[in-house]
């Protein structure tokens, strides 16, 4: 009887298991097929895809605690993978400690990300122990953890003196004003953190007054988020004193937080001291003409911010007057956003007088602002004597195409800007 030759997966030739491992997916590559035995390893070493595989994306797999662990023995010797995006995918407290333990020995990882998971206090409190041996790590995203106060409370102890994480976004976690009183510690005695997103937290004016006492004395943060919270007026003029003060912050994000004219007039009058803050983002809050014209004074100061977002504000014209008046003395913003707003062709003939003698605005959006064919013609004319604008945005504004299209006809044949007459078409440019 003839022999009978038994093939071992092990004993495959090299080319055969090329071709195996090509309908594998990473994960499958990284957590069940490494480390085999050393001759595996070292054919997968030489595997081309796997070579050049650098990045993990799980998203949406729902790979549970359970997958969670294989993936955590695999990262303990892993050391080509930088980024892991393992968002929504079930994990919880028991996968955190994992993870957990995979950091406490892993030198290639650099982003993390962990958003709409289940960690929870418990699991949060796994991962930030491995942060105070983690040297490699800089972003971290557990953005929507359900970590409450807690959870904040035990990574802020863990970042304290971390050397490596530069940004960290733990916004939607409902940490509120108990939560916030742990972070400005944080601000105080951590030397790396560059970006925090603390967006939709429940945070009040109680805890922007403890994030304000971090942020008078913090020198590396460049860009915090604190949109959708709730700190009103008395939560900005906190903010505003704390920039009077801090020499590093350059983005400030407050979208959606009801700080109304009051709170706009405390940030205002921060612009006027302020040469660090580039960008200011303050859509969705109420300011009004009040607040707009607190604004303008600031402008008028201020030189060093150059994007100033308004959107959704009630701003009528009066409010716009105000605003363009200050562009002829501004030297610095470049970037002015007014969407849905209230301003008219009324408002649009004051934007159109600025433009004439501003010289340094790139961007102007005024979408949905019910400017109208005879606020068309207000810009248009001013085109023609403008010739800094890039890009101007005046969409949903009840503009016939044929007659924009008239109007900027002229202005366009010395002018670069793109016209941007609607969210699903027309730009117009030449």
């Amino acid at each position: 009887m003839a022999k009978q030759t038994v093939v071992s997966f092990l004993t495959l030739p090299v080319e055969l298991v090329y071709r195996i491992l090509d309908h594998q997916s990473d994960f499958t590559i990284i957590c069940s097929m490494r480390n085999i035995c050393q001759r595996f390893n070292k054919i997968i070493d030489s595997y081309d895809r796997y070579q050049t595989l650098t990045t993990l994306d799980l998203n949406a797999n729902i790979i549970g605690d359970r997958g969670t662990k294989l993936l955590a023995q695999a990262l303990q010797h892993d050391t080509k993978v930088t980024t892991i995006s393992l968002v929504q995918n079930g994990i919880g407290d028991v996968g955190g400690q994992y993870l957990g333990d995979a950091l406490q020995h892993n030198t290639a990882l650099r982003t993390l990300n962990l958003r709409g998971n289940q960690l929870g206090p418990v699991g949060i409190k796994h991962l930030t122990d491995a942060l105070q041996h983690n040297t490699t790590l800089s972003t971290l995203n557990i953005r929507a953890n359900d970590l409450g106060h807690v959870g904040i409370q035990y990574l802020a102890n863990a970042i304290l003196h971390n050397m490596s994480l530069l940004i960290l976004d733990i916004g939607w976690n409902e940490i509120e004003d108990v939560g916030a009183q742990h972070l400005p510690d944080v601000l105080r005695h951590n030397k790396t953190l560059i970006t925090l997103n603390l967006e939709c937290n429940r945070i009040e004016h109680v805890g922007a007054q403890h994030l304000a006492d971090g942020l008078r004395n913090n020198t590396t943060l460049t860009t915090l988020n604190l949109a959708q919270n709730q700190i009103g007026a008395s939560g900005a003029q906190h903010l505003a004193d704390a920039l009077r003060h801090n020499k590093t912050l350059i983005t400030l994000c407050l979208k959606s937080n009801q700080i109304g004219d009051v709170g706009a007039q405390h940030l205002a009058n921060a612009l006027r001291d302020n040469t660090a803050l580039i960008t200011l983002s303050l859509e969705f809050n109420q300011i009004g003409d009040v607040g707009a014209q607190d604004l303008a004074k600031g402008l008028r100061h201020n030189t060093t911010l150059n994007e100033l977002n308004l959107d959704n504000n009630k701003i009528k014209d009066v409010g716009v007057q105000h605003l363009t008046d200050a562009l002829r003395h501004n030297t610095t913003l470049t970037t002015l956003c007014l969407d849905s707003n209230q301003l008219g062709d009324v408002g649009s003939r004051h934007f159109a007088d600025a433009l004439r003698h501003n010289t340094t605005l790139t961007t102007l959006s005024v979408g949905g602002n019910d400017i109208g064919d005879v606020g068309a013609q207000h810009l248009a004319d001013a085109l023609q004597h403008n010739t800094t604008l890039t890009t101007l945005n005046f969409a949903s504004n009840g503009i016939r195409e044929v007659v924009a299209a008239q109007h900027f006809a002229d202005a366009l044949r010395h002018n670069t800007v793109i016209i941007i007459l609607s969210s699903t078409i027309s730009y117009l440019y030449f």
